[in-house]
């Protein structure tokens, strides 16, 4: 499995949609300013990766989407997931704003608005829901549909 991390970001002194944006790396980074989105060296990264990835875990957006200026990482990633062959699995209410947003949600291989409970899914602990469904035949009847739920069996 591969994490990556960003190489770079947009960033700003405050957070509005007119402030100054600018673009640094990580060892560049400006003393009071904040990170507000992925920038264009970690975009290319990224890109990379997804075109040979199998399968894509997404939990957060990459940036701020209230403002369409610092949404672009976002999109572009989420264009890079929607044209790869990974099964993505798109995870919380964010996400899945995001990718619907940028018009690709359809395009995704499984989105959950349980952002909590997917990763702990995926770690192996017992979900409340699941536990309380008694037959073990009605649980499977139930999850594997799901390409999220699917990954564990």
């Amino acid at each position: 499995m591969q994490f990556l991390l960003p190489q770079d970001h947009i960033i700003a002194s405050e957070l509005k949609a007119d402030a100054e944006y600018r673009t640094c790396a990580n060892a560049s980074f400006e003393p009071d300013w904040m990170a507000l989105d992925i920038g264009p060296e970690t975009i290319r990264l990224y890109r990379a990766a997804l075109e040979k990835a199998a399968t894509v875990l997404w939990h957060g957006p990459m940036g701020v989407l209230e403002f369409d200026s610092l949404a672009k990482g976002t999109f572009a990633i989420a264009e890079a997931v929607a044209n790869s062959a990974a099964m993505s699995i798109i995870g919380g209410g964010d996400s899945v704003a995001a990718v619907n947003k940028s018009g690709l949600g359809r395009r995704m291989t499984h989105i959950s608005t349980g952002g909590g409970a997917s990763p702990e899914y995926l770690a192996g602990k017992e979900l409340p829901g699941l536990a309380a469904l008694s037959d073990k035949q009605q649980v499977e009847s139930l999850t594997l549909p799901s390409p999220l739920l699917a990954l564990n069996t």
